[in-house]
C-alpha cells in the first residue's frame, strides 16, 4: 500500500493577471494478489484546489476566485492467461470534476510471447482531457482598434477571446499494435504502430459583435469564443533499435512517422486550429552512440534529424549533441557538454500565442562537476 499527500501554494503579482492557487492533494494505491495468475491494483484520489486571481484588462477570470474538486478511482487487474506466454491487463480509470461531471477512461492491453525472444501485444485505450480553469473562465482582450477603425463613426473596438462553461472533455480512442525481438544476443528491435481518434477537439468560434460600457469609453466587443468542433485523426509508426557493438560502444536508433488529418464541423468558423495538423514533424530520426573508454572517459554521440513544421514554416534540421566525461575518483565526475553544434542557431517552432515572438535554438557548451555520494 502507498499513500502520497501534497499542498502546493503557487504566487504570481505580475502583468497580465495575478495569481494565488492553493492546491491539497491525497493519493492512495493499494496492489494485490488475488491468485498466482491475477494481481489487482487499485486506487483513490481527491484534490482540492482554490484561487484568486487579480483582474486586469488585458486578462480576467469570471468569477475571480473559485473553489474545484476532483475525486478520481482507478482499477487495474493484470492476468497470466498462459504461463510466460499470454497476459492480459485491464482497467478503468473514474474521475468526477466540476468541469465535465463524471469520466471513464477504460483501458485493455494484451501481451503474447510465442518464443522466448520474441512478444507481440496490443492495447485499445480511451482517454480524456477535461477543460482547464482558463478554458471555461477565462477572457482575454487580444487587441484595441481606434475609433473609426471598424466603419466611419464606429466607436473604439475590442477583440477578444472567451472560455466557454458547456465545453465537453477533448477525447481520445487509441488503437497501438507492436513487436519486440531480440535476434541475437547484442542486438533488439522494438516496432509499434499506432491510430489515434480524438473528438470534441478546442476550435475558436467567433460570435456576433456586442455593445460594453465598462471600462469606458463605450465600445464595441468582437468575441472569439472556445468551442469543441473539431475531430482528426492520426496514425504512425515507431521504431527502435539497440546494438552493443562491443562491450564498450552501445548504439541505439529510433524513426517516428506521423501523419495527422483534423476535420472541422459544418458549422464551425475557425480559420486557424485545423492548421494544427501541420505543427508536428512528420518523419524523425535520432541515433545515440555510447562509449566507454579506457582512464573512466565515457564519450556519448547524439544526432537527430527532425522534419519540417509544415503550417509554421518552420524548416527541418540535423542537431548534434556531444558529452565527454572523466571519473577520476568513483564519486567525482567532470563533464563537459555540447549541444546542437551543427547550427549557430536554428528555429524548431512558433509559439501558439501570436504575440509571442518566436526564438530560436543556439549553440550551446557547458560544463558540469558532479560528486555523488
Amino acid at each position: 500500500m502507498e499513500l502520497q499527500l501534497y499542498y502546493d501554494r503557487k504566487e504570481r503579482d505580475t502583468d497580465p493577471i495575478g495569481i494565488f492557487i492553493d492546491t491539497f492533494d491525497v493519493d492512495f494505491q493499494h496492489r494485490f494478489s488475488l491468485s498466482e495468475r491475477q494481481e489487482i491494483i487499485w486506487g483513490l484520489g481527491y484534490r482540492f484546489s482554490t484561487d484568486d486571481f487579480t483582474n486586469t484588462f488585458s486578462m480576467s477570470m469570471d468569477p475571480d476566485s473559485r473553489h474545484d474538486q476532483l475525486l478520481s478511482l482507478f482499477v487495474q487487474d493484470e492476468i497470466t492467461l498462459i504461463e510466460d506466454c499470454l497476459h492480459l491487463t485491464m482497467g478503468s480509470k473514474f474521475e468526477d470534476n466540476d468541469y465535465t461531471g463524471f469520466e471513464i477512461q477504460p483501458s485493455a492491453r494484451v501481451m503474447w510471447t510465442p518464443r522466448e525472444r520474441h512478444s507481440l501485444w496490443a492495447a485499445v485505450s480511451r482517454a480524456v482531457r477535461t477543460p482547464s480553469r482558463s478554458e471555461s473562465d477565462v477572457r482575454i482582450n487580444s487587441r484595441v482598434l481606434p475609433p473609426d477603425m471598424l466603419f466611419p463613426g464606429s466607436p473604439p473596438v475590442v477583440t477578444a477571446l472567451f472560455g466557454d462553461r458547456d465545453l465537453k472533455s477533448e477525447e481520445l480512442l487509441a488503437y497501438e499494435v507492436g513487436y519486440r525481438v531480440r535476434p541475437t544476443d547484442v542486438l533488439s528491435l522494438d516496432m509499434a504502430a499506432f491510430f489515434s481518434d480524438y473528438g470534441n477537439l478546442h476550435t475558436l468560434e467567433m460570435e456576433e459583435m456586442f455593445p460594453e460600457a465598462s471600462p469606458s469609453p463605450e465600445h464595441l466587443v468582437i468575441p472569439l469564443r472556445i468551442d469543441h468542433k473539431m475531430d482528426g485523426k492520426a496514425y504512425g509508426i515507431e521504431m527502435a533499435a539497440e546494438l552493443q557493438v562491443l562491450d564498450w560502444w552501445h548504439l541505439k536508433a529510433a524513426y517516428t512517422y506521423l501523419q495527422e488529418h483534423l476535420h472541422l464541423d459544418g458549422d464551425s468558423q475557425d480559420i486557424r486550429s485545423e492548421a494544427a495538423e501541420g505543427e508536428n514533424p512528420r518523419n524523425q530520426l535520432s541515433l545515440r552512440s555510447c562509449m566507454d573508454l579506457p582512464r573512466n572517459v565515457e564519450l556519448d554521440l547524439w544526432a537527430r534529424y527532425v522534419d519540417s513544421l509544415r503550417s509554421q514554416d518552420v524548416g527541418s534540421y540535423v542537431t548534434l549533441d556531444a558529452r565527454l566525461s572523466w571519473r577520476p575518483h568513483g564519486n567525482l565526475e567532470l563533464s563537459l557538454v555540447g549541444q546542437d553544434l551543427l547550427d549557430d542557431h536554428h528555429p524548431e517552432f512558433v509559439p501558439e500565442i501570436i504575440e509571442t515572438a518566436p526564438s530560436e535554438v543556439e549553440r550551446s557548451v557547458y560544463g558540469k562537476i558532479a560528486w555523488r555520494f
